[in-house]
């Protein structure tokens, strides 16, 4: 009977856009892969790739003490029922209610962390709650992979992890350069850039609408397409001023969609102002296509755009620096900015493959499972 392997995340498309690769592998390699995350449209590709699904009830974001003990309740009757050699959990509440029940039933897991989030950089009570939670749930952790280095100082510093725990740095989910091959880069006019987040405050939403307007009255000419669904609590707030912008030209909403590799392909840039990330996918997969960034200068950014040479870095949370690096693309010569794109994908080429990251699970799959 095949050795059963428990991936435990919180978004199926996320699963399914950036790990089947992980996926694929698990099941080449003769495990039987059980898939645990809420279903948005994605589980039906998941299944069909060979994975058993299960789909799971869970809120993203904020802390719900009766959901959430559904929540760890649930992961524990599926340790129960798929009896799994080894768990992997990506994101937040996997990492934490998910590890708490692997520790309980003293079944091995791995542990991804994809980024701190804001709650957890934010300080004050939630922060102290959360650093005791992950403490207690990641303590007996086979590996605990970090996307980059200022995200496991972090851990390091406040004592989620022990200074001897086993770790690893992979290069986020990797990117895969099959799918996202470089392509032309598009005339000289109009210059579109391409924006792709979730529409919330935290992704910098705010600082990305008030820079299109700002360059919009001084390069009427270009184009910023916004990309991504609306974070609920937050629709009713960004909704309008979208609307408004939008009746007016200066930006062009297309909510979520499938096709993103066309939009890299047709914009000159992709602007991108999170207030962090642990690594970023957007900017990994529009620079495999050739594209420039336009970016926060944050961890999980800076280690993929190099200012000057890939593309230009802002302030995060400083719409007038935003600004500023439009400004200079702006005033970049079209071959310079052409440069900048082929530069980018030879970067990632060299450092961000994802047959590297699918490689490093394997490796510590594989010593998990042995004898299990």
């Amino acid at each position: 009977m095949a050795k059963s392997i428990l991936v435990l995340g919180n978004s199926d498309s996320g699963l399914y856009d950036f790990r089947k690769e992980v996926l694929t592998a698990l099941m080449e390699e003769g495990y039987s892969v059980h898939v645990s995350v809420p279903d948005t449209g994605y589980l039906e590709k998941i299944k069909a790739l060979g994975c058993v699904c299960h789909e799971t009830v869970m809120e993203r974001r904020g802390m719900n003490p009766a959901k959430d003990l559904k929540l760890f309740s649930f992961y524990m009757r599926l340790l129960k029922q798929v009896k799994p050699s080894a768990v992997l959990t990506y994101t937040i509440k996997p990492n934490i209610y998910g590890c708490m029940a692997c520790r309980i039933q003293k079944v091995p897991y791995l542990v991804n962390i994809t980024g701190l989030g804001t709650a957890l950089e934010g300080g004050g009570m939630l922060q102290k709650m959360l650093v005791f939670m992950y403490r207690t749930s990641i303590k007996k952790a086979g590996c605990v992979f970090f996307q980059n280095r200022a995200n496991k100082a972090f851990m390091l510093e406040k004592g989620c992890i022990l200074p001897g725990a086993k770790t690893r740095i992979i290069p986020g989910s990797g990117v895969n350069l099959q799918q996202y091959e470089p392509k032309p880069y598009p005339p000289k006019e109009p210059v579109r850039f391409v924006t792709l987040i979730r529409i919330m405050k935290a992704k910098g939403i705010d600082e990305l609408l008030t820079a299109a307007e700002i360059i919009h009255q001084e390069y009427p000419d270009t184009v910023f397409e916004l990309l991504g669904a609306y974070e609920k609590e937050e629709r009713d707030i960004y909704e309008p001023r979208i609307q408004d912008l939008q009746s007016r030209g200066i930006v062009q909403y297309y909510g979520y969609r499938d096709d993103v590799p066309d939009f890299y392909a047709h914009s000159q840039a992709v602007v991108h102002p999170t207030y962090s990330e642990g690594m970023s996918n957007v900017l990994l997969e529009a620079a495999a296509t050739g594209r420039p960034a336009i970016a926060s200068n944050i961890d999980g950014i800076k280690e993929i755009c190099e200012d000057g040479v890939t593309g230009f870095l802002f302030k995060a949370k400083d719409a007038d620096s935003m600004v500023n690096a439009i400004r200079a693309f702006l005033s970049t010569p079209y071959e310079s900015r052409a440069s900048m794109g082929r530069k980018a994908r030879a970067f990632v080429e060299e450092n961000f493959d994802r047959r590297q990251v699918v490689a490093a699970y394997l490796e510590e799959i594989r010593e998990l499972t042995d004898g299990n």
